[in-house]
């Protein structure tokens, strides 16, 4: 009959539903197992290229391998330090805000709202070029991976001014940020590999939190696999 029909569809719906919250739920879980498989793979793989890169960085100035910078947010709003190499001169900040050497440099950053290309901060140390055209600076984040502050892919961590910026604004922003920060952040990600810099901040915010929402094995595979080309080919990449 029609009512015993509708009840099956509506039975076949409610399974459906079922079904992706579970796999849903069981990928979020596998999740973790597979970021430190492949971060421990990853490190063995690549360590002649960190620690040649860690040489070269000390050997440039005898100061810090890492970058300091203030602590980003992680899930749940936990804030943790993200490795990442240093780059730069040491005291970048505090040099381009009082060295007069640097002045032309500051003149560009102002204008650009603290964005500027790796070929115009004289800040950027010679290896730092070489590290930040091919991502290498980012690859001490494996670290974090396997400490569980982050994950191979996610959102792109933020600062905690960008999150209070967020909160502060509207009910509709304060959604995407909660939602954005029920995952781990990631080394690489939806904003990463869908223009990086020429996505706006507001942009990134949405783009992220839709696939928070949405996280799945396929698209953090497609994501995973796209990040080698877009590295290569220097896409929203200031240069």
């Amino acid at each position: 009959t029609t009512v015993e029909n509708k009840l099956i569809i509506l039975h076949l719906k409610f399974l459906y539903i079922n079904c992706k919250i579970i796999l849903k739920m069981s990928y979020r879980r596998s999740k973790r197992i597979f970021d430190i498989v492949l971060s421990l793979l990853l490190l063995i793989i690549l360590s002649p290229v960190l620690l040649l890169s860690a040489l070269l960085i000390w050997i440039t100035d005898r100061e810090e391998i890492f970058v300091k910078e203030p602590l980003r947010i992680g899930m749940k709003g936990k804030e943790f330090k993200m490795y990442k190499f240093r780059t730069m001169i040491p005291n970048a900040h505090s040099e381009i805000e009082n060295n007069p050497m640097y002045a032309k440099t500051k003149e560009k950053w102002i204008k650009h709202d603290g964005k500027l290309k790796i070929s115009e901060d004289q800040r950027i140390t010679w290896i730092g070029k070489i590290l930040r055209k091919t991502d290498i600076d980012e690859l001490p984040q494996l670290l974090n991976v396997i400490r569980g502050e982050m994950s191979v892919v996610g959102p792109r961590p933020m600062y905690m001014g960008e999150v209070n910026r967020y909160l502060a604004k509207n009910s509709l922003g304060r959604k995407y940020i909660k939602r954005t920060l029920r995952v781990r952040p990631g080394m690489t990600g939806i904003w990463q590999v869908s223009g990086r810099n020429e996505i706006k901040f507001k942009d990134r915010v949405v783009l992220e939190s839709k696939y928070a929402a949405h996280i799945n094995f396929k698209d953090d595979l497609k994501i995973f696999f796209k990040t080698p080309l877009v590295v290569l080919t220097r896409k929203g990449v200031y240069e």
